[in-house]
């Protein structure tokens, strides 16, 4: 195998790091070798060329929610016991209004979501009668 490794900058290059990487998969290299450096600067330059052809946003808070959720088995009644009320729980799940400043930083510590998705404005849902915010 070469051991050259370049930024990636056209498709046939991004396809032959991933042909590369993938003998990697199969059989991984020793910690410290030149072949586990070169899987480093390999999956480095894969993710480069991924984030800016096809960069994933971050989930806003209710989609972190439910993915944390998911992922621990947890309920809406668990996040309410983090939040503090059953309603408060179910309105930011149903995006009727967002969570505060507080109530971010329990379940950024108490279910290790990034504080970022917590806080990252999202619009909200309109109420059907009014067609104003819940909040």
């Amino acid at each position: 195998m070469t051991t050259d490794i370049r930024p990636l900058k056209t498709e046939a290059d991004y396809d032959k790091a991933l042909a590369d990487i993938e003998a990697y998969f199969e059989r991984e290299p020793e910690p410290g070798t030149p072949e586990a450096d070169r899987f480093d600067l390999l999956a480095l330059v894969i993710g480069d060329y991924e984030a800016k052809h096809w960069p994933i946003e971050a989930p806003d808070a209710p989609d972190a929610l439910r993915e944390r959720m998911e992922a621990r088995g947890l309920t809406q009644q668990d996040l309410a016991r983090v939040i503090g009320s059953k309603s408060r729980a179910s309105e930011v799940m149903n995006r009727r209004r967002h969570l505060t400043l507080e109530q971010a930083w329990k379940l950024h510590r108490e279910w290790g979501i990034p504080a970022e998705a917590l806080l990252r404005p999202y619009p909200l849902k309109t109420l059907p009668t009014t067609g104003l915010s819940s909040r």
